[in-house]
Formats: C-alpha cells, sequence, structure tokens
C-alpha cells in the first residue's frame, strides 16, 4: 500500500502512548506512534499527528474518550488499538469485543479517513501463567482481521511478525515493548503503509546474550503482577491520572 497522509490521530491505550519506550529527553513516552510520525514528517514537512491513547484503557472506554475527539480533528488516518488489556480480565467476551469493533470502524471510515488496525503480538511466550490466554489474544486478533477485510482498513499483523517472540524487544514488566519493540512496529506500519522507514530500525538486536528468565517468575511476580493484581481489585487503573500526551493535530517538529 503507498498512500498520502497529511494527519494522523493515534488511539488506543499503553501500546499506542509508547509506554516501555522512554522519550530521549526522559519526560513520557515515545513509542511507534512518535516514531512513525516522525518518520513521515521527513518526507512531508506539513504533516500533524495527535496522539490521544492512555494507558491502561479498556475498548470501552477508549471508545468513549477518544473516538469523537479523533473524528472531530478530520485527519486522513487514523489507527485503532484497543481489546489487549480487556482479553486480561475475567469474563472477556471476544463475540462482543468483534461486535463493537466492527461498530468504530465503521464510524471512524465513515469520517472519511483511513483506519489502521492491529493483531496484539505474542506476549505469551514469555510471560509465566500466559499461556492459558493464549485463546484469547488469538480470538481477539482473529476480530480484528474480520473487521479490517470486512471495512476495507489498513491491518498491521503483529501476532504474524516472529520478530515480537524474542524477549530482547519487551520490557522488564513483559507485558510492554521496549524501544526496540516500538522501532519495530513503527517498521511494520511503514512496511504496510509503503513509507520508507527509518535505517535505524533495521539495525541488529544487541550482542549481548538474551537473559535467562527466572524459571517459576517469582522475582517478576512481585514486582510486575502483583502491582497490577491489586490495582484490578481496587478498581485503579495505571491510568487514572494520565491525560493524553498529544490531544491536538499539530505540526511534527524535526
Amino acid at each position: 500500500m503507498s498512500a498520502e497522509f497529511s494527519s494522523f490521530v493515534a488511539i488506543g491505550d499503553s501500546f499506542t502512548e509508547g509506554v516501555g519506550d522512554p522519550n530521549p529527553d526522559g519526560e513520557g513516552f515515545r513509542g511507534w506512534a512518535d516514531l512513525f510520525a516522525h518518520c513521515y514528517a521527513g518526507m512531508n514537512p506539513d504533516f500533524a499527528y495527535a496522539n490521544l491513547a492512555v494507558r491502561g484503557r479498556l475498548f470501552d472506554r477508549i471508545v468513549d474518550e477518544q473516538v469523537v475527539p479523533a473524528i472531530k480533528q478530520s485527519p486522513d488516518l487514523i489507527s485503532f488499538a484497543a481489546g489487549g488489556n480487556d482479553a486480561l480480565r475475567p469474563g472477556f467476551n471476544p463475540t462482543q469485543l468483534s461486535t463493537r469493533a466492527h461498530e468504530v470502524v465503521r464510524l471512524l471510515k465513515a469520517s472519511g479517513a483511513e483506519v489502521m488496525l492491529f493483531t496484539c503480538a505474542d506476549v505469551t511466550c514469555h510471560i509465566p501463567g500466559m499461556k492459558m490466554l493464549r485463546k484469547r489474544f488469538i480470538a481477539t486478533n482473529d476480530a480484528y482481521k474480520r473487521v479490517a477485510k470486512r471495512h476495507n482498513a489498513v491491518l498491521i499483523d503483529l501476532w504474524a511478525d516472529e520478530a515480537f517472540t524474542d524477549p530482547r524487544l519487551w520490557s522488564e514488566d513483559r507485558l510492554h515493548l521496549n524501544s526496540l519493540g516500538h522501532q519495530r512496529v513503527a517498521f511494520d506500519v511503514c512496511e504496510v503503509l509503503g513509507v520508507e522507514p527509518d535505517p535505524a530500525w533495521l539495525k541488529s538486536l544487541p550482542d549481548a546474550p538474551v537473559v535467562r528468565r527466572d524459571q517459576n517468575g517469582v522475582a517478576w511476580a512481585g514486582k510486575h503482577l502483583a502491582p497490577w493484581v491489586k490495582r484490578r481489585l481496587t478498581g485503579k487503573s495505571s491510568g487514572d491520572t494520565v491525560d493524553p500526551k498529544r490531544p491536538k493535530l499539530s505540526q511534527v517538529e524535526s
């Protein structure tokens, strides 16, 4: 695919906010959407970009808070990535998610924007206990594949990219991508959209050997899983005090 865009709005949760990829200045997160926007702005200096994503958001809240503000800005390109957090919760219903995703993408396409969707990357191979959730992730991905086909949306199939099975692309918490992982997503986005990616994203992974994960995940569970469970039990989210980092379309600084 090769298309020209003048503006891009990103919708979603921590994946799209860029959690795991700290900004070079140490303030907040960068992530694949920022990387893609800056890459595209290199070809079109007038390119405008907004990012409404907030970490921890579930599907319904993403739709309620981000879809209308995105459409009101009349962008040429909208990315929508939601449902990963839902798949981690009890009572997850992939059929319901699929139905809602159809409704959302239909609305986004009706605005005149090109719509970009994602399958989630495979996290089940390096997180203890995640294999039991593998069917949920597959069901979510299948739903987005059907939605993309039905509405002629762009699909970035991260599940099919075996690079994400390498733990060197993931943060210490094993659930969020690190800087290398976000670069890989940006590369995949550019490839599908027919945009020349930043050559730096193609560099080899560090030569250092992959750190062997603790066998039973006790250290990881204490540091990362326990706080996550505590937030679920208390009805809190990591994004409760977080606002969108780039709520309005603005020109991307080189």
